[in-house]
């Protein structure tokens, strides 16, 4: 992470808990270059990090992210070049560290989330909103589309009719529609958005942690499509002879809570 004053990535780290927190104070969190770059290095630094449980990604100020930030366009896609290497060699790393995590991801949006705000959402597991959050991709009044790597996520998470009604209509919309579209996965009162994703990370860091990244690696396997390789077989298997399922296994028949370890 950089000292940047313009706009900063910050890692936290509670416990079994990390929180990422995207910061650009005046610009409603608006996402430079620079902290595309930071978010993905900061996640691949969660990835390698084998104590953790659940991370939470959030802005700072009570807004998730306002996008990309507009101000550098004409200096960072001036020309098609500029424009292929932007968004495939900046945002489409940062946005692919946070869909391959390791650990689970919880989005805590408050306020706006918009754009490529709405695109980092769209990467983690679960996405809790405040009542009052506002949500979009109005590029269509920029004058260009979604970029492929931008849009899978999108995609993956609400099907190509919604995306469509998305991108197409440009309008910014508040979470009520956001959750019918399928956009999140719940919405709580906007105060206790922090509340609910710290709750939803607790519950998720009780579970088994091998568990958790099995369900999460296998999950993206299967919305691919095709058939499982033995390898991908043996892999979802791999968990029959660790030490957390047995630990479940005995502290379900005892009565008592499991203590997982990760192994």
């Amino acid at each position: 992470m950089t000292d940047n004053v313009a706009g900063r990535v910050l890692l936290e780290r509670e416990g079994d808990l990390a929180w990422v927190t995207l910061s650009h104070p005046g610009r409603l969190n608006a996402i430079t270059v620079g902290m595309w770059r930071e978010l993905r290095d900061v996640f691949d630094a969660i990835a390698r990090d084998g104590a953790l449980r659940c991370v939470i990604v959030r802005g700072e100020g009570g807004n998730f992210a306002a996008g990309a930030d507009i101000r550098e366009f004409p200096a960072q896609r001036a020309d098609a070049a500029g424009v292929q290497h932007y968004h495939r060699e900046v945002l489409a790393p940062a946005l692919r560290a946070v869909a391959m995590c390791l650990h689970p991801v919880v989005a805590q949006i408050e306020g706006v989330c918009v754009g490529g705000g709405l695109e980092i959402a769209s990467q983690c597991d679960l996405r809790i909103a405040g009542e009052s959050a506002r949500f979009g991709v109005p590029i269509n009044r920029l004058g260009f589309p979604m970029a492929p790597d931008e849009m899978s996520g999108l995609l993956a998470l609400v099907g190509r009719a919604a995306t469509l009604a998305i991108l197409l209509e440009g309008r910014v919309f508040g979470a009520a529609e956001a959750r019918e579209l399928g956009l999140l996965t719940r919405v709580v009162p906007d105060d206790q958005v922090a509340i609910a994703a710290r709750r939803s990370a607790e519950r998720i860091a009780a579970g088994a942690p091998l568990a958790a990244r099995i369900n999460k690696r296998l999950s993206r396997r299967l919305a691919a499509g095709g058939a499982l390789t033995e390898d991908e077989y043996q892999d979802y298997f791999s968990y029959a002879d660790s030490r957390d399922h047995k630990e479940g296994v005995r502290a379900f028949l005892a009565g008592v809570d499991p203590s997982f370890s990760g192994d």
